[in-house]
């Protein structure tokens, strides 16, 4: 006799595995909050879906924070597996030039949506909208809200995968982490990720900097050095060159109240190269023109570089090279959990086994960004809920 099988959510996770759970074993039944699936996930493609990115295996899997409990799924389902998959549902992709993988252009986002919806459909998936999962009733039933009033659903396996606290707006709002702490079940707060810091800028430079890039950089925050692009705003800063600096950001804020990062603005050059252009400045010049000219500095580095600097300091080659090399910036706060394009928080990574079942709950799964994990910009979040979602589905397949 088939046993039953409920999902709850509607997302990357749940697409995957009612692709991927098998009709002959189970009759599989996903219990979407919202009126459709996957909203979450078409949101995630305006400007561009990026499914995965192109890094090599090894790599890949390090930019996880954690990354130990998701290393059996990724072998088992990594990017390289999930492109062939992909494409033989008849998704072709490319490689972009930062090395993130996008549907092939022309395939828009609601179409991928589709192919998925539509192995579903052949899957013979149950799909039941508008129920919104409320908490646990006797023998662990699943409480749903429904437009007619509330039903109870006993499941032989539930696999949960609500997503985190970002983009509420789809419906992904974190809210029911109360209903596992009844259960003893430990969760850590939602904090955002991959989202806006907050430094107090002199207010004397804020017009000067607000929406203005700063391009062909690397950033240090405590182990980690990134490189890439950011934005200065207002607020701060944000952008894809700070954004997998979240983790050791996040660390320094809760330790000290206040994170420091270090700004090289010049990182195709060393200090040694830098102080030897000043050697060959031109007298007629004056000494910011030469620094302009010889160091090639921008208006915009030009600006924080003075606002962090005393005359004397910036006027001594030495100590402007020091600067320019590794500009300190205070870093007092993240951007609202609503505005991140992630979240780090969910079920403490304690509570399931390397299974991604909860200890406490034998077959009651947990996977996606409901657990306590960090997944940075460009294609590493999805491949993470792709890679949990095959692998439980292939490890459930088996067990059957």
């Amino acid at each position: 006799m088939k046993k039953n099988i409920s999902i709850i959510g509607g997302g990357a996770c749940a697409l995957i595995l009612a692709c991927e759970l098998d009709p002959k074993k189970f009759s599989v039944s996903v219990f979407e909050k919202n009126n459709a699936l996957g909203r979450k996930f078409l949101v995630a493609g305006d400007g561009g879906l990026n499914l995965t990115h192109s890094e090599s295996e090894n790599e890949f899997v390090l930019r996880y924070t954690p990354h130990q409990f998701f290393k059996e799924a990724f072998s088992y389902f990594s990017n390289k597996h999930f492109i062939e998959w992909i494409n033989a549902m008849g998704i072709e992709t490319f490689v972009g030039t930062s090395g993130r993988i996008f549907p092939k252009k022309g395939i828009k986002p609601i179409d991928v949506l589709k192919c998925f919806e539509e192995k579903i459909v052949k899957n013979n998936v149950a799909l039941n909208f508008k129920h919104e999962w409320k908490g646990f009733a006797d023998n662990n039933g699943l409480i749903f809200k429904t437009a007619t009033g509330t039903k109870i659903i006993q499941s032989d396996i539930t696999i949960f995968c609500m997503g985190g606290a970002s983009w509420p707006v789809t419906g992904s709002k974190g809210d029911w982490r109360s209903l596992f702490e009844i259960k003893n079940i430990k969760t850590i707060p939602f904090q955002a990720s991959n989202c806006s810091f907050k430094v107090e800028w002199p207010k004397n430079i804020i017009k000067e900097i607000e929406g203005k890039p700063l391009k062909n950089i690397s950033i240090n925050c405590g182990n980690k050095i990134h490189s890439g692009e950011i934005v200065l705003t207002a607020f701060g800063m944000e952008g894809s060159g700070i954004y997998p600096l979240s983790p050791q950001i996040r660390a320094q804020l809760k330790e000290n109240e206040s994170a420091k990062i270090y700004i090289d603005l010049k990182p195709h050059l060393s200090a040694d190269e830098c102080l030897k252009k000043f050697e060959s400045v031109e007298t007629k010049h004056s000494y910011t023109e030469n620094i302009v000219k010889n160091l090639n500095v921008n208006k915009m580095q030009m600006i924080l570089l003075k606002s962090k600097m005393s005359k004397n300091d910036f006027l001594d080659p030495v100590k402007f090279v020091n600067n320019l090399k590794a500009l300190e910036i205070q870093i007092s706060g993240l951007g609202p959990v609503e505005d991140a394009i992630s979240t780090v928080g969910g079920i403490n990574l304690n509570e399931i086994n390397k299974k991604f079942e909860l200890k406490k709950m034998e077959s009651n799964y947990v996977i996606g960004e409901m657990l306590d994990y960090d997944a940075p910009t460009g294609g590493y979040l999805l491949q993470s809920c792709f890679s949990m979602g095959k692998f439980l589905a292939e490890h459930l397949n088996d067990l059957a």
